[in-house]
């Protein structure tokens, strides 16, 4: 009884450090992840096509911060960093999600362990209702025994990309307005994962979004511009809803992207039907015409143009309208910590985050320089591509870059030249050697085995894996 009352003191102190902190009221948090949506594509970044009028909306009415990255470039491992805090690397995530036999090939487990620190549980330990809308990928549809979105610390949950039924891709926004009615009813702060399934392959294009286009004849212009048309109106029927329900003022809003964009490998690759069980019939990659306004590479290159993503900051209350931060160095790790500072949430014992509490910085104070460096590590694709590195440090304004036998490195000044145009490998020796040390140091820290509980039972029976795979067959 006496431990009951304590937890039950100590909770509500927590609570009440984060009202004094941070006004009178925690704020509401909405994270809003989309799927491969480009740097530069968003009309505010003076895209040549796309028109995002509703996004547009979060740099106007709050900030934006042009040196964010993600974790990774590409989608798994990227939302394994916003969920815990920690660089993927620490579940050995450095891939996507897939049919268990690639997982295993990979080193990969099957899901994120349910046991891995987990930003919505230790917001709902701080009386958030939590919830999550939209693309899950921290398992996979292909993968039945996978534990579901709840067992990680939600309230409720919509989602494709996980065990389970697969809610409608479009359907986020509006779970996503019933979930706040009901926060709202019982007074209590929410907190909503809103992972948009744009613009990621299939594109599920409504004929009037592409008749909003005509001048774009080529189709795969036409469908791209389409595409983020529609998930930018659904943004905006979110932006609508905290408005005129007078929830704007406290409410967090941040709109960024998991990877950067995906690409069709040539300009007049023509965009064909696909298939994907999980959202249904699109258009394939031949639609894919993302942009990194000149940053390196695209999803699935560690540089920039797969990493250096759109991160826009909403909150009325305390974020100066029209801030443009161009210098602090934030990354997806730095959300949860965040994030908990903002909600009075306190950490698991034990658990130290990879990331910082940046708080501050979104309230408009330009961060200092990190005192930890910013690592990354994924399976490099062809030698011959800008997609050819597996691993990247980021320390104190320079980026490392190397492939998985260090035979190939690349070093530049990200603060001097954020495009990656000037390798200083020859130059800056001493430099070198110091990040070359860090990412060592990091390397030696990661496990090398899994633990119990995160691979499934198709595993161990080739038949039951060859029967799950009959229906994706049938669409090829």
């Amino acid at each position: 009884m006496k431990n009951h009352i304590l937890k039950l003191c100590l909770t509500a102190v927590a609570l009440l450090c984060g009202q004094l902190s941070y006004g009178e009221e925690r704020p509401n948090i909405i994270f809003i992840f989309a799927d491969d949506w480009g740097w530069e594509d968003l009309s505010c970044h003076n895209h040549p096509f796309v028109k995002t009028p509703n996004i547009d909306r979060l740099a106007k009415e709050g900030a934006e911060f042009l040196r964010f990255t993600v974790a990774s470039p590409v989608c798994s491992p990227s939302r394994t960093a916003v969920m815990t805090g920690h660089f993927p690397s620490r579940y050995l995530i450095d891939g996507h999600f897939a049919w268990v036999d690639s997982n295993e090939k990979r080193g990969m487990p099957d899901w994120l362990d349910t046991k891995a620190p987990s930003l919505p549980r230790m917001l709902q330990g701080a009386g958030y209702k939590t919830a999550h809308y939209g693309k899950w990928h921290l398992s996979n549809e292909m993968i039945p025994d996978s534990p579901s979105p709840i067992e990680y610390g939600y309230d409720d949950y919509g989602a494709y990309n996980c065990s389970g039924e697969q809610m409608p891709y479009d359907k986020d926004v509006d779970r996503s307005i019933e979930f706040i009615e009901k926060a709202v009813e019982e007074k209590k702060p929410f907190f909503i994962n809103l992972w948009l399934h744009e613009p990621h392959t299939p594109f599920h294009v409504l004929p009037k979004y592409r008749q909003m286009f005509p001048h774009l004849t080529n189709d795969g212009e036409n469908i791209y511009a389409a595409t983020l048309a529609y998930a930018d109106e659904r943004v905006g029927w979110l932006l609508d809803y905290l408005d005129e329900q007078k929830l704007a003022e406290n409410t967090l809003v941040i709109f960024s992207s998991d990877n950067g964009p995906a690409r069709s490998r040539t300009e007049i690759e023509i965009p064909k039907m696909t298939y994907d069980p999980a959202t249904g019939m699109g258009f394939g990659i031949g639609a894919a015409k993302g942009t990194t306004g000149g940053r390196k590479g695209y999803k699935g290159s560690l540089h920039e143009g797969g990493i250096n993503v759109p991160f826009l900051v909403r909150w009325p209350a305390k974020v100066k309208a029209g801030t443009v931060d161009e210098g602090s160095f934030i990354t997806a790790v730095d959300l949860l910590p965040t994030f908990c500072n903002l909600a009075g949430a306190e950490f698991p014992e034990g658990y130290v985050p990879d990331g910082h509490d940046y708080t501050d910085v979104l309230l408009g104070k330009p961060a200092k320089e990190r005192k930890n460096p910013i690592f990354s590590r994924y399976n490099a694709g062809p030698a011959d591509s800008e997609h050819w590195a597996s691993m990247t440090a980021i320390s104190k304004g320079y980026k490392y870059l190397a492939n998985p036998e260090r035979g190939r490195e690349e070093l530049y000044n990200l603060v001097a030249d954020p495009l990656e145009k000037n390798n200083l490998i020859e130059e800056k020796v001493d430099v070198l050697k110091e990040i070359k040390t860090e990412v060592d140091v990091w390397l030696g820290s990661l496990p090398t085995e899994q633990p119990e509980g995160v691979f499934s039972s198709l595993r161990n029976d080739p038949e039951a894996l060859k029967k799950s795979k009959e229906p994706y067959r049938r669409y090829k």
